[in-house]
């Protein structure tokens, strides 16, 4: 079995209203979801949301803001899942819930250094 990485991405706009409700039905989705995955073995790292705070750090000591403001996706988080193929790791993919509030999963095979 290899490692890949899910990297979700989402657009990067101003979080729309939610009720409570809503929240805890989209977080049910995404805890079932990654159940699931864990409950075929397949769950290496479950991964974390990432928070809107960042910097970015560059040659010479240069330490910008980021997530940069002008592109309109980022990054929400991530995933490690254990599959035969990437066409696997994607199948896996398929059922992630980024996908109901117009999101993307980024899928990349981790390779050994």
């Amino acid at each position: 079995m290899k490692d890949f990485l899910l990297v979700y991405r989402s657009n990067f706009s101003p979080v729309p209203t939610t009720s409570p409700e809503e929240m805890q039905a989209m977080t049910k989705k995404w805890m079932d979801w990654i159940g699931s995955v864990a409950a075929q073995n397949k769950l290496t790292d479950r991964g974390n949301r990432l928070t809107a705070d960042a910097k970015v750090v560059r040659p010479n000591d240069v330490v910008t803001d980021g997530p940069y403001m002008e592109i309109k996706e980022a990054i929400a988080g991530y995933s490690i899942v254990k599959a035969e193929t990437l066409d696997e790791a994607v199948e896996i993919a398929k059922g992630c819930p980024i996908y109901l509030v117009g999101g993307n999963v980024e899928v990349r095979e981790i390779g050994i250094m």
